[in-house]
């Protein structure tokens, strides 16, 4: 009999780097196990042959998915051939449910068993989808704990493994290298800017954060500001927006961490890079835009009060979320001065970071959900 084979799909950033690790943990221990899939650079890395990578299918908002159509279905039909050709003994979905739950039809037609690795957020917008994830998929492995009783009560076999994000944010550098690697001042005060890691987001995002950067500077004159470079993004995406700018910003490659464990404080795209932010102790503020009709589609479906990862585990604000129109340098540049010119809510803020971090579970997830992944394939 030959090595088994597992379908892995990462849309997004995020889910290619949860998904390299969880890779690598479940060859940890099956190393004949063989993967191909939708991916980024992590997977690649990581041994995964990419037939669709990632970059070319990953969106934000709802009509912005129409100007990547075409590659949608063309990786959708391609995906079927090759489960058809391969026929793999699991599927590995990772978020991304628009695209990944169309999947899941295919391979359950075929009588493939389906992981799910990271719940899409059904509790946060169209919950119907809970119904055909329990029609559809084997097993829901989750991220947070307030997740199973949503999963439970659909009659999905759900189990939580805690964030693998616990693992993964750790800085590489002490600070005082990181300052010397990336020729910042330790003796100025360093504010982060990540501006997603989508093009339409730095495209949104960009050219308002780096005005904020203007205003902040003008205010608190001995601020520098550092932009670590999102991964599979090119330098040269950047530099429109870069070369006009009259205040000095670092581009950082490789170094996320590093760069954001040197921030007091981080201005920030909503998504992942939230809590990552939380498990560093650093106060946020979050900002978000996407197209008119996306958002206004958007607001009418979302049922929570938060967009921010870390205001939905906390359960209550602890960093300000800037919206559409709100996100312009002077809203921006007003939260964050609030931020650093109050040392004593820098502190309250931070704290309720680690208590975020708290909530998010014990390291160890990817080797967990690595063992769920290893059963599935014993019953297939």
């Amino acid at each position: 009999m030959g090595s088994k084979k597992i379908l892995l799909v990462a849309g997004e950033v995020s889910g290619d780097l949860h998904g390299s690790h969880l890779l690598e943990a479940i060859q940890s221990i099956d190393p004949e196990i063989q993967f191909f899939g939708v991916g980024g650079e992590g997977l690649e890395r990581a041994g995964m042959k990419v037939l669709y990578p990632s970059q070319s299918l990953s969106v934000v908002g709802i009509t912005e998915v129409f100007f990547k159509l075409r590659a949608v279905l063309e990786a959708l039909q391609g995906l079927k051939k090759s489960i058809d050709r391969e026929r793999p003994d699991l599927v590995i979905l990772i978020d991304f449910p628009d695209f990944n739950l169309r999947l899941a039809k295919i391979a359950h037609q075929r009588g493939i068993p389906i992981l799910y690795y990271i719940s899409p957020q059904v509790w946060a917008w169209r919950p119907k989808r809970i119904k055909l994830i329990a029609r559809l998929v084997k097993k829901m492995i989750v991220l947070f704990p307030f997740e199973v009783p949503l999963y439970e009560a659909a009659g999905v076999d759900v189990e939580w493994v805690g964030h693998p994000l616990l693992d993964i944010v750790k800085p590489t550098l002490s600070k005082e290298e990181a300052f010397q690697q990336f020729g910042l001042d330790p003796n100025r005060r360093t504010v982060g800017l990540l501006p997603g890691s989508r093009i339409h987001e730095i495209e949104r995002l960009l050219p308002p954060l780096l005005a904020s950067a203007r205003f902040l500077q003008e205010e608190i004159p001995d601020l520098q500001f550092v932009l670590p470079l999102a991964p599979g993004l090119p330098r040269t995406l950047l530099s429109p927006w870069m070369k006009n700018i009259s205040v000095a910003v670092k581009v950082v490659e490789g170094f996320t961490y590093d760069a954001m464990n040197l921030s007091e404080l981080l201005i920030a795209a909503s998504g992942t890079v939230t809590l990552e932010g939380a498990i560093l102790g650093k106060p946020m503020i979050i900002v978000y835009k996407v197209s008119l009709p996306s958002y206004w589609i958007a607001r009418a479906l979302i049922q929570v009060d938060h967009i921010g990862l870390v205001n939905l585990v906390a359960e209550k604000e602890i960093a300000p979320e800037l919206i559409q129109n709100d996100v312009n340098p002077q809203r921006i540049s007003d939260e964050a001065l609030r931020i650093l010119r109050d040392p004593l809510l820098s502190r309250k803020v931070a704290e309720s970071m680690r208590e975020v971090c708290q909530k998010l579970g014990e390291p160890g997830a990817a080797e967990r959900a690595a063992h769920v992944a290893l059963s599935l394939l014993k019953q297939a």
